[in-house]
C-alpha cells in the first residue's frame, strides 16, 4: 500500500500520522508538500493529518482547499481513490467539497485538548471493517472548530444513507451536530474526522484504540 500524507504550512501532526501508517502497513509514507502539483504514481491513499494549515486564516481548512495539491486530490477522489482527513484535514475536505458541511468554532469558544470516546455508526468500510457497529474507543482530540454543522437536509441524507461513521459517545464538547464526529462520501472512500486515532496505535501512547482504523485500510488496500 502506498500512502502519501499531504504537508500544508502549519501542520504538525505527519510524523504522528505516519507513524501510524507504519505501524500497521511495515511502509513508510511519503510526506508531500502541498505545492506539489500531481500525486506520486501509484498512490492508494492520501491522508490529509491535523494541525493548523496556514495559520486557520480565514476559516479552518479554507486555504489549503485552494492549495495546488488539492486539484490532483479531488481527481483521485473522483477516480475512486481512498482519502482520510483527520481533524484539520476534515476540516480541508469539507472545504474543498469532498465532504459535505463545515466545521465551526467550538460551542463554548474555548480549544479542546483531551480524550474522548466514540462510537462507531458504520462498520464494514474500507476505514472500520476491523469495528463492530456500535463498537467505542478512545481517541485523543485537540481543536478549536470541530463543531460539525450541515443543514437538516444533509443530515437526514448522511444519516440516512449510513454515511455517519462515529458519534461522540461519552459526551458532545464541541457542539457538533447529531454528535458528528466522522463522516463518509457516498462511496465510503473518502473520511473525514476530528478526533486523533493515529494517536493511540500503540502500548507505550497508552493504548492501541485507535489502530483498527489503521489495520482496516491496511487490509483493504493490500495488494490483491
Amino acid at each position: 500500500m502506498k500512502a502519501v500524507i499531504l504537508l500544508f504550512p502549519g501542520t504538525n501532526r505527519e510524523r504522528d500520522m505516519a507513524i501510524a501508517l507504519e505501524h500497521a502497513t511495515g511502509k513508510k509514507p511519503t510526506i508531500l508538500f502541498h505545492g506539489e502539483t500531481e500525486l506520486p504514481r501509484g498512490t492508494d491513499l492520501v491522508v490529509l493529518p491535523g494541525g493548523f494549515s496556514h495559520g486557520d486564516y480565514l476559516r479552518t481548512g479554507a486555504m489549503a482547499a485552494h492549495s495546488p495539491i488539492m486539484g490532483p486530490v479531488r481527481d483521485f477522489a473522483a477516480r475512486g481513490g481512498h482519502v482520510l482527513g483527520v481533524c484539520n484535514g476534515f476540516q480541508i475536505l469539507c472545504e474543498a467539497g469532498l465532504l459535505p458541511g463545515v466545521l465551526l468554532r467550538n460551542k463554548d469558544l474555548r480549544f479542546l485538548s483531551m480524550e474522548c470516546v466514540l462510537r462507531v455508526e458504520r462498520a464494514g468500510t474500507p476505514y472500520t471493517a476491523h469495528w463492530q457497529k456500535g463498537a467505542t474507543f478512545r481517541a485523543p482530540m485537540a481543536h478549536g472548530d470541530g463543531n460539525y454543522f450541515a443543514d437538516d437536509a444533509t443530515l437526514d441524507r448522511l444519516e440516512g444513507e449510513g454515511l455517519v461513521a462515529f458519534r461522540y459517545h461519552d459526551a458532545n464538547r464541541n457542539g457538533a451536530s447529531r454528535d458528528i464526529a466522522g463522516i463518509l462520501s457516498q462511496n465510503l472512500r473518502v473520511l473525514g474526522l476530528m478526533p486523533h486515532p493515529e494517536d493511540l496505535v500503540d502500548p507505550l501512547m497508552g493504548g492501541e484504540d485507535g489502530l483498527p482504523l489503521f489495520t482496516s485500510i491496511a487490509e483493504a488496500l493490500a495488494p490483491a
